[in-house]
């Protein structure tokens, strides 16, 4: 089997790496069609997603037998001030991505983002897949275009919304509060914007398991549990032991002080709901996975 992964240096194509190397994660192992499997790993130096001919044409040249897209412009204020440079790689990266998997048979597992949903309440119950889109930022747009594109250029895919992603590579919050705690010994987060977070083992693994699936559609994959922010902030500060105090503050605080920053979702906790249904939900609850990571994580981490 061959697959491709694009957006190969982020913190999610880094795990997929990993966990193909190895053979499986803290979860389990892989699955057993994917042992020997040849990785094409790929990131802006090798294709630019943006391209649509380059796109198709790199596609057809290494024929995977499945495309997963981690690609994206992930920096949720930053496509506040760049938009168009959002569409182009959310967006329109997604459809050339979509278009170049269909010609060639592939399937494409497409990650997506919690940032598609409003936050609007949904009465203390975390949203299924059943749950209509209706994105408040740029970021979100440009990602729930993306699905949409997905959908409509390509019969094989996997659309796969994860939220609050951490892991060893890269930038997440979790290291920006590890390192601002160490720098300030005090951090203010807001506590009214209520999510799951992930942990990219975790999501990493169960893509691999879509990836040999013939259960195509839309899925969500996130940490079991719900919290909010600044309770994420706080048991990551406690698991680093760092000396550093964490204080809450609301969304309205937070957007005073940071007038620039984009809008975010209230309540983006999701459900798992498709994966239980398919190939099993075996993601971690929040607090074990954050422990995990922490457990296992290098020093310069």
């Amino acid at each position: 089997m061959k697959i491709l992964i694009t957006g190969a240096q982020g913190q999610l194509g880094t795990e997929l790496q990993r966990q193909l190397r190895r053979g499986g994660s803290a979860l389990g192992p892989m699955p057993e069609r994917l042992k020997n499997a040849s990785v094409i790993a790929t990131d802006l130096g090798e294709l630019d997603i943006t391209n649509r001919l380059e796109t198709i044409a790199f596609v057809r040249r290494h024929q995977p037998d499945t495309i997963i897209s981690c690609a994206a412009f992930t920096n949720v204020d930053g496509c506040e001030e760049q938009p168009e440079a959002a569409f182009k790689v959310n967006a329109v990266g997604a459809a050339n991505l979509a278009q170049a998997a269909e010609k060639i048979g592939a399937r494409l597992i497409h990650v997506s983002t919690d940032y598609v949903f409003s936050g609007a309440a949904n009465g203390g119950r975390p949203l299924d897949e059943s749950e209509r889109p209706a994105p408040i930022s740029v970021y979100g747009k440009t990602k729930a275009l993306g699905e949409e594109y997905v959908r409509d250029f390509c019969r094989r895919y996997f659309i796969v919304r994860t939220a609050w992603l951490y892991g060893a590579a890269g930038k997440n919050f979790v290291k920006t509060m590890v390192a601002a705690g160490k720098k300030f010994g005090k951090l203010e987060v807001v506590n009214d914007q209520l999510g799951n977070p992930t942990n990219a083992e975790d999501l990493a693994h169960h893509l691999l398991k879509l990836a040999v699936s013939h259960d195509y559609g839309v899925y969500h994959c996130t940490g079991e549990g719900v919290c909010s922010w600044y309770d994420f902030a706080a048991e990551i500060i406690r698991l680093a032991g760092v000396d550093a105090q964490v204080t809450p503050c609301s969304s309205e605080e937070y957007a005073a002080k940071h007038p620039a920053a984009a809008c975010r979702p209230a309540w983006s906790a999701l459900e798992n709901r498709m994966l239980a249904c398919t190939v099993g939900n075996g993601m971690r609850p929040w607090r074990e996975a954050l422990a995990d990571y922490f457990a296992h994580r290098q020093p310069e981490e």
